[in-house]
């Protein structure tokens, strides 16, 4: 049985990719919701009614482990879906956990009271409803004191990378991040919170200056989903093959992939 890995779209490719990287012999199924990207646009009930149905989806697949690999989705539905929905066999992991450990500097399990951590001004990019959740600010202060979070929604920033409008794409983190530098003028370090965004970590790490240290999720995840499976090693199975299914449609989406990946993509029809 593979590990399920969701994304409202394109995004979840990053973490995609990265965990194809660190773990090549693991099965995977990524489903994109392509026929209804963006989600960081829409209310807090529609992204869960979509996430829960998608995640239903890869279950019904065959898969007892998936990862939302969707910032919007983990901040707006997981915990809900946690407290209420989830069957007791079936395991859902979002993305932020691995980025709090990092910036906090403790495993998700270390339950002490929280401490102050080295990076004491945060820059957080974010879409609009990831932003409005205040899930990621919420999450953080069970662990660390002193940390000022500064957060800017970078509406617009999705859509461009969904169309492969590069040009579009930088100009908009240029202007996203000077928004949040009048703001907060020297911020130690900036969170990349939506796994689209890690395909422009340099146009960020360039407008932001090299002092400040940019923490991208792809890489954290993969660390994060191996050390989960060395400890749950019944989440998943030996048998599978790797998959990309998409709600929207399949050719469409492989040659946007393969575009926003680099490297050839195949999808089929969910």
């Amino acid at each position: 049985m593979p590990v399920g890995i969701f994304d409202s779209g394109l995004g979840g490719l990053t973490v995609f990719n990265a965990v194809q990287k660190r773990l090549p012999d693991l099965p995977l199924l990524y489903l994109g919701d392509n026929k209804h990207t963006p989600y960081g646009v829409r209310d807090a009930q529609d992204i869960y009614d979509l996430t829960v149905q998608n995640t239903q989806y890869l279950f019904d697949q065959g898969c007892d482990l998936v990862i939302l690999a969707c910032n919007t989705a983990s901040a707006v539905a997981l915990k809900r879906m946690q407290e209420s929905w989830i069957p007791s066999d079936k395991r859902v992991l979002g993305v932020f956990v691995p980025m709090i450990e990092a910036v906090s500097e403790r495993n998700w399990g270390d339950n002490s009271a929280p401490r102050e951590v080295a990076v004491q001004q945060l820059a957080l990019f974010a879409t609009p409803a990831t932003v409005a959740s205040r899930a990621f600010q919420r999450e953080l202060s069970f662990r660390a004191v002193g940390v000022d979070v500064e957060a800017q929604p970078c509406g617009g920033l999705v859509d461009a990378l969904e169309m492969n409008d590069l040009e579009l794409a930088e100009a908009m983190v240029h202007s996203h991040v000077a928004a949040l530098l009048r703001r907060m003028p020297k911020p130690q370090a900036a969170v990349l919170g939506c796994t689209h965004y890690p395909i422009l970590e340099h146009v960020f790490q360039e407008a932001l200056g090299p002092e400040v240290s940019v923490y991208s999720q792809g890489r954290l995840v993969a660390a994060s989903l191996e050390d989960y499976l060395q400890r749950h090693p019944d989440m998943v199975g030996a048998a599978g093959e790797t998959r990309c299914l998409t709600t929207g449609d399949a050719k469409d989406v492989s040659v946007a992939a393969t575009r926003f990946l680099g490297k050839a993509m195949r999808f089929e029809a969910a």
